[in-house]
């Protein structure tokens, strides 16, 4: 067993002292205000009941001063001997530590000093820290210690806690937004029978009641277009993805994708959509249009620029996928150039559309920073989406990038039965070969689509990344509240 420090000893046995008074893990307590809220109420309001963490404190003789906390702020205290008593002002003196939780009860006042600030009438210990915090004019700033304890990193840095009330306010909007277009919210499946939705390896596991191999969903697509084929003509959902894939600064194994769908729109619908559902989350979150990300300010709110993706690789490499315009062509021209391309796959063994995605990443993705939709995607990149009708070598499809990262990617669905059996098939065939992100056949969405589907259009986001992109964030990781983490181990004893 670890050893305790000399900090973590006194605590314990303060506990034990405690206990002759009262019980230092209480059942509840009844608050009337949350700190946000106590701060803006007028001076000789009486009867305030607020809850919170120590987090500074200054015992005096017989007058002390402490800053508690809660999610939404923080918050003086003032106790003194005269009003809570002399056994009870001895009491918190002797037991109270930085860390502790504490409720109080009183009046509120403003201090010469201008500090709101509640005077206690009474108190009640609320929760004994057996850990101390860290130093206070420091805290917690290693990133991997962060990531390991966010808890005490969000009792700690300002930052961290409001990055992820932005991040949640961020989700509330848009669930807001498309609720108000008449979108309904549903759930789908995580554990699938075929790994489809997107081009991605999956994780496997097993269902012991079933005794059949299952995968983790690299994506609901297919679920939410067969709600869409059963009547749903709007729908949406904030689903955990898992991809078994590499790990960097802008991509996680598990994460957070909103996908949606709407019967009759196609891609060119979303992308008005989107620009206009963006600009007024943006605003209402961020509070302006322009903000500030890697020490550039991003406008949003001009309109939106249309590049396509031909256009991009040929304006920074000078090679044109209409020429180069087959898996073996385009591999020879990316060797003789002598074009690293980012991935852990051997690219010999990748298919046309996915040599063209890298080679975009790699050159042309970086130098993208304010909002801009690409367009005119390959269609081997594209499985799911629909054949452009004036060049079906291309799909009706779209990805906005922000700030060098994709954030959303979306098309117009490929609702032919025929067709889809088709690709479904190529891609099946590269899988077989050794694309690990190749997609496999899934017999059961083509008889699902052999039901019927209106003309659709559809759209992904990550979550996260959008997050990490607005919030000018290095890691992805700092937008996950608790990110997977290779063990300690200390935490594997």
């Amino acid at each position: 067993m670890r050893e305790l420090t000399e900090q973590e000893i006194v605590r314990r046995e303060k506990v034990d002292k405690i206990r002759e008074v009262c019980n230092p893990y209480p059942e509840r307590f009844e608050i009337t205000h949350e700190i946000s809220e106590a701060r803006k109420l007028d001076d000789g309001v009486k009867d305030v009941s607020i809850a919170g963490r120590i987090v500074l404190m200054r015992k005096m003789g017989k007058l002390s001063f402490l800053t508690i906390r809660d999610i939404t702020g923080d918050i003086q205290i003032s106790i003194k001997v005269d009003l809570v008593g002399e056994d009870n002002y001895k009491f918190f003196k002797e037991n109270f530590d930085l860390g502790d939780f504490i409720g109080v009860i009183g009046e509120m006042f403003t201090t010469h000093t201008n500090e709101k600030t509640l005077r206690a009438d009474s108190f009640v210990f609320l929760g004994k820290a057996l850990k101390p915090l860290p130093d206070k004019f420091h805290g917690l700033v290693d990133s991997e210690l962060c990531y390991r304890n966010r808890y005490v990193d969000l009792i700690m840095n300002e930052e961290t806690r409001d990055r992820f009330k932005k991040k949640y306010e961020f989700i509330k909007e848009i669930r807001r937004y498309l609720e108000d277009r008449n979108y309904i919210e549903v759930e789908t499946p995580v554990l699938i029978n075929k790994p489809s939705g997107a081009l991605a390896k999956p994780f496997t596991a097993h269902h012991n009641a079933l005794d059949i191999d299952v995968y983790l969903r690299i994506a609901p697509e297919t679920y939410l277009k067969r709600a869409v084929i059963g009547g749903f003509n709007k729908v949406f959902e904030f689903a955990r993805c898992f991809r078994n894939e590499g790990m960097d600064s802008t991509h996680l194994q598990d994460f957070t994708m909103l996908e949606c769908y709407c019967a009759y729109y196609n891609y060119k619908d979303n992308m008005v959509l989107i620009e206009d559902m963006l600009k007024t989350v943006i605003k209402k979150v961020f509070g302006s249009l322009t903000i500030e990300i890697d020490g550039e300010e991003i406008d949003f709110s001009k309109k939106w620029p249309t590049v396509s993706f031909r256009e991009l690789i040929v304006k920074y490499i000078d090679i044109d996928i209409d020429v180069y315009n087959t898996k073996e062509k385009l591999l020879n021209i990316i060797k003789e150039r002598g074009i690293e391309l980012e991935t852990d796959a051997d690219i010999g063994l990748l298919g046309f559309g996915n040599l063209v995605d890298l080679l975009y990443k790699k050159v042309a993705r970086p130098m993208m920073k304010e909002p801009v939709f690409l367009v005119d995607h390959p269609i081997e990149l594209s499985p799911l989406a629909r054949a452009n009708d004036d060049n079906p070598k291309l799909t009706d499809r779209f990805q906005l990038v922000i700030n060098g990262a994709e954030i959303i990617n979306a098309y117009s669905e490929l609702v032919d039965p025929i067709e889809q059996m088709k690709r479904l098939e190529e891609q099946a065939k590269l899988n077989s070969e050794g694309d690990e992100e190749a997609m496999v056949m899934d017999n059961d969405y083509i008889e699902a689509m052999e039901y019927g589907m209106p003309p659709i259009s559809g759209w992904g986001m990550g979550i996260d990344r959008v997050m990490q992109v607005l919030t000018g964030v290095p890691n992805i990781k700092d937008n996950i509240l608790f990110p997977l983490l290779r063990p300690t181990e200390t935490n594997e004893n």
